[in-house]
């Protein structure tokens, strides 16, 4: 629980929700920023289909006898009880509060249900969302596209340049990142099957269907050199000014 933790080493977003037809609701988020780790807010018993057996993904290398449940689904189920029964496409304002700033937006349902996915993921102890804790700590609440190709590949890119820091081996190439974005297609496939048997609505499940497509794009955009925002650079492709001396 984050009583357990002190202030300084939380980090937390405050997703508020409000509609015409819809009585204004909270989601809070909070992470142990030492090891960008979700603060669990369910307790056991956990729904049925949290069990890691339960549409189990196919590259997942945990086991039942060790981890009963999936990490992912677990940290997932206090959400389903905010957005679990909202249509997808239901217009909604949210305020995203955090310790610096405060934003603004209006979306539908989806889109806020998969910017609180996004992040829930990206802190939860699973092998193939363990890549994204970079993106949480520096979460950008409903990300574009063009944000989030940028956020993805920037993120990569500078874990190599820890790794060459390390001494450990180093590519500019994004084959490693194509190969981690592949895996998180799958675990969001298998995600939808989980939240289909727990919600009376849509939203949810929509918001993962926005996250794999958003996976998808991020694949497309790397498998094509990153085309969109090369323009972007086109400083950086000429001979650097040295400084006047002095």
């Amino acid at each position: 629980m984050s009583n357990a933790y002190p202030p300084q080493d939380l980090l937390r977003f405050v997703y508020r929700l409000t509609a015409e037809d819809y009585t204004c609701a909270e989601f809070l988020v909070e992470i142990h920023k030492p090891t960008m780790t979700l603060v669990p807010a369910a307790e056991a018993p956990y729904p049925y289909w949290t069990e890691l057996s339960y549409h189990q993904c196919q590259n997942c290398p945990l086991h039942a006898a060790q981890t009963p449940h999936c990490p992912v689904a677990v940290n997932l189920a206090p959400l389903l009880e905010l957005c679990g029964h909202l249509v997808s496409h239901k217009p909604m304002s949210v305020e995203v509060i955090t310790d610096r700033r405060t934003i603004h937006c209006k979306t539908t349902a989806q889109h806020i249900a998969s910017s609180i996915l996004g992040l829930i993921m990206a802190t939860s102890p699973c092998p193939h969302t363990e890549y994204l804790k970079p993106m949480a700590r520096f979460h950008l609440p409903l990300a574009d596209q063009d944000e989030t190709i940028y956020r993805v590949t920037a993120t990569f890119l500078l874990a190599q340049y820890f790794r060459r820091q390390d001494g450990l081996p180093y590519s500019l190439e994004l084959d490693e990142l194509l190969k981690i974005y592949r895996n998180l297609q799958v675990v969001n496939q298998h995600l939808t099957q989980r939240l289909k048997a727990g919600i009376s609505e849509d939203a949810a499940v929509n918001g993962v269907i926005l996250l794999d497509l958003l996976s998808k794009t991020v694949s497309w955009s790397i498998e094509d050199g990153l085309e969109e925002i090369s323009y972007l650079f086109d400083s950086y492709r000429k001979p650097l000014q040295p400084p006047p001396e002095t």
